[in-house]
């Protein structure tokens, strides 16, 4: 059965109709999953192998009958542990239906289809007794319902209930305890992902600084927590002001509570300054003796550095104070965790909360706007300063007397600039309520509010009554749009350009005057780990997820690529950069695909995971800015990437075995085509030999 299903297409900006498989969005669960990346986490599989057969003979030397229920079993992994450790019977919950077919299949295969039922449901729906889904309660749960931030995807619910309505009292839990941990920073980088700095604008009259609105400075932010690869953060950015504070624990093998709760630890700070940042992360014991633990901590923190584990699905957490407080080195504060049933964050008091009672304290909500409209890396590229100063070099070159701007950009400061370098007028548009909003309070704070216009629509209604019948000498965007996931999204500028051609005078200037798409072939350190088979998975056959993944991915999505901020994934490039299409921003979109064809060769041995591309923008003449590689690559071919942006990965279907030395220099060719009426970007990659 085929469906329409609508979407706004983030290049031309408009809204499509395209029918769709029925089964289209588990497709894609399928596909975008990190089912994967769990299966490849030897130190998860080996720790709950363990706490499993641990759990198993507690019971059994009690003389009982060891019934597990397993929570979100996904692929069926832990129940065959269970079951293999001697389990009589395993009662498996999962609720997407695509994975629960997957599970039956996997347990039938192998061979433990007499001893693990599974059941597609939520765990909330399962029904106990005579009639029911499960005969009777279970005396062991094990469960994996854990996200970064532990508690995100709704465990504590999920254990509230199974301990009233499915598991015995005072059964036996895997895990059986999970502590969460925090510890308190300066960080100014991390900071500029939370707050907006002044910004400084060298003019012919000295020099501008753009000031944020005071209603932006007080805001407690968002509750959102930022996930990240912390241990690609450098010492360097941060300074410690606590040590690491156990904040509060969870035993599952008891009752367990979702009610709003909230847990103050008292420290000296280790020196002085500016308290802004808690970095956050968890760990979990299988075993009440706490004897078999997989722990999140960052490398500083970790027992054993150089044996860390890396995972995709389970990292850390950057949480940010509501606002920015000193500290005195040796003078005692507490740190206050504070949670509901699916969110954490964390406050900074002088005093202790007496015991039980409770400290009166909202969650976190935005009111400025800002930390609704941008993401975190769109504060850091706001904030940062170099980037400013090469926006502002370009536009000197393109501002003349008597300049009339236009931006198109979502939430950008480029209007406030051409106003600071001498446009006679600046209008700017923005297309939602939300960054009207939020924009006119930034002209407001800086005095500019009857200086710039706002233009309240989609850049495609605009009318020359908008613009007051004037002729635009320079439209300029940088290009930003939130809309934007993959690095040709941005292109939707270029349409723009092509919508409001007929409201630009006939020397008008672009800016940016082009852009181009640049790849390069590369070898990743970890992230391979999220598109590789599994293959066996600590002895059980697991093939049948992997053609299940891949199955998912041919139904369309393997000719695509995918967004990944490569600074938090390390790699090496293999190839060279290759320049493989550029974007005449000075002529409207042309009627013709445009397509490119090439090959890259592979200077440097390693296996050839993937490509990635990004954009690059010609400002000016003589000023490029790029969304991905900063500098060129070195001989051992270590890429740093901008931080602020997502490069696009494609991932090579089938990868190269590093240990088998190639017969002789090999190729990465490529296709590429631009699809204008689509605003789609298609490619292939082939990976082959070539002969000398």
């Amino acid at each position: 059965m085929k469906v329409f299903c609508g979407r706004a297409n983030p290049t031309t900006g408009s809204v499509e109709w395209l029918e769709e498989d029925e089964h289209y969005d588990y497709h894609q669960e399928i596909a975008r999953s990190s089912y994967a990346d769990m299966l490849h986490d030897k130190d998860r599989n080996v720790k709950y192998y363990h706490g499993i057969r641990a759990a198993v003979s507690r019971v059994k030397d009690r003389g009982q009958k060891a019934l597990v229920l397993d929570i979100g079993t996904g692929t069926g992994l832990l129940s065959m542990m269970a079951v293999t450790a001697g389990a009589d019977f395993c009662y498996a919950i999962e609720v997407f239906k695509p994975m629960a077919d997957a599970a039956v299949k996997i347990v039938e295969k192998n061979g433990f289809s007499d001893k693990i039922k599974v059941i597609n449901k939520h765990s909330t729906e399962v029904t106990v007794g005579p009639d029911g889904d499960m005969p009777c309660r279970a005396n062991i749960l094990v469960t994996e319902l854990f996200d970064t931030e532990l508690i995100g995807e709704g465990a504590l619910p999920s254990y509230e209930h199974a301990h009233r309505h499915l598991v015995q009292e005072n059964c036996e839990a895997v895990p059986h305890r999970a502590t969460v941990y925090a510890q308190l920073v300066e960080s100014r980088r991390m900071w500029s992902w939370n707050k907006l700095f002044p910004i400084r604008v060298q003019t012919s009259l000295g020099e501008q600084v753009i000031v944020p609105p005071l209603e932006v400075e007080r805001c407690p932010g968002a509750p959102s927590v930022y996930d990240i690869q912390l241990n690609q953060v450098s010492l360097a950015d941060f300074t410690v002001l606590s040590d690491v504070l156990p904040m509060f624990s969870v035993d599952f093998s008891k009752q367990v509570s979702s009610s709003a709760a909230c847990h103050s630890r008292q420290f000296e700070p280790l020196a002085s300054g500016q308290a802004q940042v808690v970095l956050s992360w968890w760990d979990i014991e299988m075993d009440p003796e706490g004897k078999i633990k997989c722990t999140m901590a960052p490398f500083w923190a970790h027992s054993d550095p150089d044996g860390l584990q890396w995972r995709d699905h389970w990292m850390q957490c950057v949480y940010f104070l509501p606002q920015e407080e000193p500290v005195v080195q040796g003078s005692a504060l507490c740190l206050v965790a504070h949670h509901d049933d699916y969110c954490v964050w964390y406050s900074l008091q002088t005093t202790s909360p007496e015991k039980n009672v409770r400290v009166h304290q909202m969650r976190p909500v935005c009111d400025c706007q800002a930390h609704l409209l941008w993401t975190r890396p769109r504060f850091g590229e706001i904030n940062d300063q170099n980037r400013t100063d090469q926006y502002t070099q370009a536009l000197r070159t393109m501002l003349k007397p008597g300049s009339v701007c236009l931006c198109v950009s979502d939430g950008s400061l480029l209007p406030m600039l051409a106003h600071h370098l001498g446009a006679e007028q600046v209008f700017t548009i923005e297309n939602s309520a939300a960054s009207h909003k939020l924009m006119k309070k930034i002209f407001k704070a800086n005095q500019l509010e009857d200086k710039i216009n706002i233009i309240e629509k989609r850049p495609e209604l605009l009318t020359n009554a908008d613009l007051e019948g004037k002729k635009v000498s320079l439209l300029l965007g940088e290009p930003f749009f939130t809309t934007s996931l993959l690095p040709w999204h941005n292109l939707y500028f270029w349409y723009v350009r092509t919508a409001v051609d007929r409201y630009l005078e006939p020397s008008a200037v672009v800016m940016p005057q082009a852009a181009s798409l640049h790849a390069v072939v590369v070898e990743f350190r970890d992230l391979w780990r999220i598109r590789s088979p599994c293959g066996d998975c600590e002895g059980f056959d697991m093939h049948i997820m992997d053609d299940m993944i891949q199955h998912a991915l041919d139904f369309r999505e393997s000719k695509e690529a995918e967004p990944h901020p490569l600074w938090e994934y390390p790699c090496r490039s293999l190839s060279e950069p290759q320049h493989v299409l550029t974007f005449d921003f000075q002529q409207p979109v042309p009627q013709q695909p445009m397509r490119a064809e090439g090959a890259m060769e592979l200077r440097r041995p390693g296996s050839s995971h993937g490509a990635v591309l990004w954009m690059e923008y010609q400002l000016a003449p003589g000023s490029m800015l790029s969304t991905g590689l900063l500098e060129p690559l070195g001989d051992k071919g270590h890429c740093r990437w901008n931080p602020h942006c997502k490069q696009a990965v494609y991932f090579f279907s089938a990868t190269p075995d590093p240990t088998v030395p190639p017969c002789g220099p090999r190729t990465v060719s490529y296709t590429v085509e631009f699809h204008p009426h689509t605003g789609d970007v298609t490619m292939e990659f082939r990976l082959a030999d070539t002969l000398d």
